[in-house]
Formats: structure tokens, C-alpha cells, sequence
């Protein structure tokens, strides 16, 4: 059982942040200021290399909470952010930037690392829902969402694939590897980003990736640019698409 506490709050243009604590892993919940109402979770992933509080994840954040008023939480990925890396950490960067400098692929290095991060991340990603769920503002029977791109993806399709409160996702960028046998069995709506000219993450296995859901409602979302150069624009489409399928209206300032 993991004990949650919150350890500080602020305030600004409309969103509370709260920081929190599952057991020894570190997490942040933004949250509407106004009104204690009942609201739906986005629980989010961040990238391999950031944490919990990355501009990408409090920009996000704020759209989806000023713009939907929906709870948003993120966990730091083990050996990311506020946590400690292990000796396996320390192990895996270093083979990844040894193969960069070499101009060796990347991708096999990402997808064993990530791999190994996913299954001691699902457990915590539970404990975190777990525990938001205990709060009022919350509830245990509310719609859930899930978003998460890159290394997000790789925690995110076998923590969804396990875990039926989750009611819609967002995932891409990353290898089919492993990871598409685990899509196979999500079958909620699904929104998936891809970056045509992705110099680590080749067309046709974005494409076999995407494929392996099973979801019925399923969108492909694909942008001419580089791995790192997913638009901006995408996020205003993921806000829409967890409005649509967790029941909240998107206003103006979103």
C-alpha cells in the first residue's frame, strides 16, 4: 500500500498546483482554482530526459484545466526528474550516448530501457490513480484519461492495455517493439501522433504501431518534421479529444 500526502500548493491565472508524494515517488496535480465540483482525471507521461513539471506537461496541463476544468496528474518517471538513477540507469544514457556519438541507432537502446522503466512506473501509475481517486474533487467513478507521447507511450500503452478506468488515450513517437503486442489489447478511443520525417522512428514502424490498437475509434495524426518537432497545434487537438470522450465542453481560453 502506498501512502499519499500533498507537500505544497500554489496558485495562478486560474490553476492550483499541488505537489504530491505516493509512497517515495514524486507527482504534481494541477487542478481548477475555482470550485470543489466533481471533475475528470488526465493522469500524463512525460518524455524520456524530462519530468514531472516540463514546460511540455504544465502547458498541457493548463489547457486541459483552464480550458476543459479537468484534474491533470504526472508522476516522475523512475530515475527521472526528483528520483534518484540507479547503476541501470546510469548504464542504459550512457550506451544511448555512446550510440549518438557513434551515429549507431537509437532506437534499440530507447526501447530496452524503456521497457525496463514501464514495469516499475505501471505499478505506481496505479497507486497514483489509487490514491487521486480518494479525493472528493475526484471520485472512483469518474472518466479517466491518459496522454502521454515518447517515452510517455512506452509507460502509457501497457499501463492503459492493464487498467480499465482509463477511458481514452493519447499516445506516439515511439517503436512498435514491444509495445504493439500490449496495443492489441486496448480497445478505448485513441488519438496517436506521428512525425512523418522522424529521423529515429521510421514511417513504417509509427505506422505498425498505430496499427496494433484495437480500438475502434482511433485517429492518426501525422505532421511533416522531425522527431522533436511534433506542432504545438497537437495539443489543442488532444485537449478536444478528451473533451469529447470524458465529457467536458472545451471553452475560449483553451
Amino acid at each position: 500500500m502506498y501512502s499519499f500526502k500533498f507537500t505544497s500548493e500554489s496558485s495562478s491565472n486560474g490553476m492550483v498546483e499541488r505537489d504530491f508524494t505516493v509512497g517515495d515517488v514524486p507527482g504534481v496535480l494541477w487542478s481548477p482554482e475555482s470550485g470543489a465540483d466533481r471533475a475528470p482525471l488526465v493522469l500524463m507521461g512525460h518524455g524520456g530526459g524530462n519530468h514531472k513539471k516540463h514546460p511540455a506537461m504544465s502547458g498541457r496541463a493548463r489547457l486541459l484545466v483552464t480550458g476543459c476544468g479537468f484534474h491533470v496528474a504526472v508522476i516522475d518517471a523512475p530515475g527521472h526528474g526528483d528520483r534518484p538513477r540507479s547503476a541501470h540507469d546510469e548504464a542504459e544514457i550512457a550506451e544511448l550516448f555512446r550510440a549518438r556519438a557513434a551515429g549507431e541507432p537509437e532506437g534499440p537502446i530507447v526501447v530496452r530501457y524503456n521497457a525496463h522503466l514501464a514495469e516499475l512506473a505501471m505499478p505506481e501509475y496505479r497507486a497514483t490513480l489509487d490514491a487521486l481517486q480518494e479525493l472528493p474533487e475526484i471520485g472512483g467513478d469518474g472518466p479517466v484519461g491518459y496522454w502521454g507521447i515518447n517515452m510517455g507511450t512506452a509507460i502509457g500503452v501497457p499501463f492503459v492495455a492493464g487498467e480499465p478506468r482509463i477511458t481514452a488515450a493519447v499516445f506516439g513517437q515511439h517503436w512498435p517493439e514491444v509495445l504493439a503486442e500490449q496495443a492489441k489489447r486496448i480497445t478505448i478511443p485513441i488519438e496517436f501522433d506521428l512525425q512523418w520525417d522522424d529521423e529515429h522512428i521510421s514511417r513504417e514502424e509509427g505506422l505498425a504501431l498505430f496499427d496494433a490498437f484495437a480500438s475502434k475509434e482511433k485517429s492518426l495524426h501525422v505532421n511533416s518534421g522531425r522527431h522533436k518537432e511534433l506542432p504545438r497545434f497537437e495539443a489543442d487537438s488532444a485537449v478536444r479529444f478528451f473533451a469529447r470522450h470524458l465529457g467536458r465542453a472545451v471553452t475560449a481560453s483553451a
